[in-house]
């Protein structure tokens, strides 16, 4: 992540908040805040970190005047709804890493450098400087995302795959077509920006860069070789109906579907895991991991995710919510109730442990013991992947705005496929159905393509930026 200077961080910082919709935040005082009727502090905090439960429960075992209230089904539109409001924002947040520099520049999060002296041994470099801004400290790192495969091996053995030795997008490609004729999608996309911006970053592209100062922004779409060369693979496998998308990840019928082995695969982040445990846990034996497919089969990898915990700005138990804060992502303690759960640990410690490399189980709520990928050492493949995470994709300095307007410029094409899937089943059936009214269906209308989704998203975007006050760059 850039380094952005001091001298410059005041102009940034007025950019970017009026890139969260010049929001005024209403910063309350109060050191420890004040404790409710029991006399005990009531800590609000918004996570959707499975093992976030346990975590919270030995947390206020440890500390018995702290109560933690965890919601986990916020989004970041509902935090700036919060923000704007003056009310109901959380202490602690779980920020994506992506999304920790907008809401850190803007003034939002509590500056945590006078309490990490020290910490920056203790995590991975990338993760440490994901949670940093103009050298302060914003957060603490929870996990870290690089990407890898996973997939049920029953499913793919049934096609006649063995996925583990899928290498190139060109293998990925044969499997997908082998999958199709026993009537299963090799994965689903829906139109995902986050899943979209990975497999550009695995591809080696660079569409945005950032200046160190903040104040210059370069975007490049539809000329960045790494952005065109996956656009080209994945608008052929939409043209081939080699993927499923219509069914958004995670919701019923995407879990429905998985659980049905009529999904068979996910591209995904080291966290997968314990969501794969806690949102499918029929699958539990079936599944199996491996490194990620690669242009041309080469060892390179990219980062899907990964976030910290940080202290809203406006949070009157500041005390309290760093105590939180540090049991989940420092203490030894919180760290393994989350790696035990599933989660894919930031710490360097972790990462080099011999029982976590070589676990087979991850822990379910109830505390059970899952084989989830039959016994696979599947640690030691994520820890692989971990090494191969190439350094330099950049993200925008409003990147939550651009994955917002993804939906509405990119994920059109993935819309139009839908319409277009629903028009060919409705005329095959006309034709086959001698009861069937002849009437040809309505046209789905003017084709939309992944590429004339990015000119859109482009123009989106550098028209934000500048009147945001960023100087844009088309290159």
């Amino acid at each position: 992540m850039a380094q952005w200077r001091r001298g410059k961080l005041a102009a940034v910082r007025k950019a970017c908040i009026a890139a969260l919709g010049a929001l005024a935040l209403v910063v309350t005082a109060g050191a420890c805040g004040a404790k409710n009727d029991d006399g005990r502090t009531h800590l609000s905090v918004w996570s959707w970190e499975p093992s976030m439960t346990q975590v919270i429960k030995a947390f206020e075992k440890e500390n018995p005047d702290v109560v933690i209230d965890l919601r986990t089904d916020a989004r970041y539109d509902q935090l700036i709804t919060a923000i704007q409001d003056g009310y109901g924002q959380p202490d602690v947040m779980q920020l994506e890493y992506y999304a920790l520099p907008q809401y850190a520049v803007s003034d939002q999060l509590e500056d945590l450098t006078h309490r990490t002296d020290g910490y920056s041994d203790f995590y991975t470099p990338g993760t440490w400087a994901s949670a940093q801004l103009d050298g302060n400290v914003y957060g603490l790192p929870m996990d870290s995302g690089p990407m890898a495969f996973f997939y049920n091996d029953d499913v793919f053995r049934q096609a006649g795959v063995d996925a583990s030795k899928i290498r190139t997008w060109q293998d990925y490609y044969e499997a997908a077509k082998k999958l199709k004729k026993i009537g299963v999608s090799i994965t689903s996309d829906a139109g995902n920006a986050g899943f979209f911006d990975a497999m550009v970053w695995l591809a080696g592209g660079q569409p945005f860069t950032t200046s160190q100062d903040g104040h210059v922004v370069g975007i490049n779409l539809t000329g960045d070789h790494g952005t065109q060369e996956f656009t080209k693979f994945w608008q052929r496998m939409i043209d081939e109906d080699l993927i499923d998308t219509s069914q958004p990840m995670w919701s019923d019928s995407w879990k429905k579907a998985v659980g049905e082995g009529k999904i068979a695969s996910v591209f995904a982040g080291a966290w997968m895991p314990s969501l794969l445990l806690s949102d499918l846990p029929g699958g539990a034996g079936l599944w199996r991991v491996t490194q990620m497919p690669t242009p041309h089969g080469t060892e390179t990898n990219a980062e899907n995710g990964g976030s910290a915990l940080s202290i809203l700005k406006s949070s009157r138990k500041p005390e309290a919510a760093w105590r939180f804060i540090n049991f989940a992502c420092h203490s030894r303690q919180g760290i393994d109730i989350r790696v035990d759960g599933g989660a894919f640990p930031a710490d360097n410690m972790t990462l080099q442990d011999k029982d976590f490399l070589t676990r087979t189980t991850i822990t379910d709520s109830h505390n059970t013991q899952v084989p989830y990928f039959g016994g696979q050492q599947f640690n030691r493949v994520l820890a692989q992947a971990a090494q191969h995470v190439s350094t330099q994709y950049e993200y925008l300095p409003f990147e939550v705005y651009a994955r917002s307007d993804f939906g509405s410029t990119v994920g059109q094409a993935y819309e139009w496929a839908n319409k277009w899937r629903e028009w060919r089943q409705n005329y095959v059936k006309m034709l086959r159905d001698p009861e069937a009214d002849k009437h040809t269906p309505a046209s789905p209308g003017p084709m939309v393509t992944i590429e004339s989704g990015l000119e859109q998203w482009q123009q989106d975007l550098r028209e934000y930026g500048y009147n945001q006050g960023f100087t844009v760059n088309n290159n």
